[in-house]
Parts: structure tokens; sequence; C-alpha cells
């Protein structure tokens, strides 16, 4: 498989001849191998692992996103991402910088909220008139 990791802003790792990535969702962690069928998942924040014959396994933390599998092509976009070889300190990365909000972010999201509930509001009545 190709397996290319996308942040917002660059291209955080591309990798061929992957042989095998788990991954974690809101639902659980699963793993694709080279023939599965293609699949799109949205990802919660965890450890992203994927192995290659070259690298071994790989651990990456990485925050919420989506991975799409087509082919042998996989495409994982995500918030932020951190490698490195201990796991423990990844799981810790991951419970600090990704599942913390800050009070900036959190403020944005309710105001996002707000404004996608006043739209959903103004279009239902719109429908009903």
């Amino acid at each position: 498989m190709n397996l290319k990791i996308l942040l917002p802003f660059e291209i955080f790792a591309e990798k061929t001849d992957v042989l095998r990535i788990v991954a974690e969702t809101p639902d659980g962690s699963f793993g694709l191998l080279p023939h599965r069928l293609d699949c799109v998942a949205a990802l919660a924040p965890g450890i992203l692992t994927y192995e290659t014959a070259a690298d071994g396994e790989v651990y990456l933390a990485v925050d919420e996103g989506v991975l799409v599998k087509t082919g042998s092509d996989v495409l994982v976009s995500v918030r932020r991402a951190i490698g490195g070889a201990d796991l423990e300190k990844l799981r810790d990365a991951v419970e600090k910088e990704f599942l913390t909000l800050d009070d900036q972010e959190q403020s944005a999201r309710v105001v996002m909220a707000k404004l996608e509930t006043g739209f959903l509001r103004r279009l239902a009545s719109f429908q009903n008139e």
C-alpha cells in the first residue's frame, strides 16, 4: 500500500510498500491490509501504526481526521501528527496535546455550534413556509 499522511499545510509522511496500518476511530481500532476493500473512516485522536519491511513498525500520534483507502492508496488527513519510537511518550502527547482543547478552541467551537444551529433553524422555517 502507499500511505500519505497530510497535515493542513504540509505532507507529514509519504511511504510506499506499507504492509499494514492500524488506526483508531471513535468506535475502536481497525486494521488495513493491502487487499482490503476501499473504505473511509473518521479518526479519533490516538496512535496510528504502520509497518514496512524497511522501517518495521512505526508509531505516530495523530489528532482527529479522516482516513481514505482507494485501491492501494491510503490517505490520512489529520490536524496534527507527532512521530516517535516510544509509545508511552506518544500516548502522553495524545492526552496532553490532542485531547485537551485550549480556551480559544473551545470558544471557537461554541460559536460554530451556535452558527450551525441558527442556520438550521432558519432553513427549517424557510422550508415550512
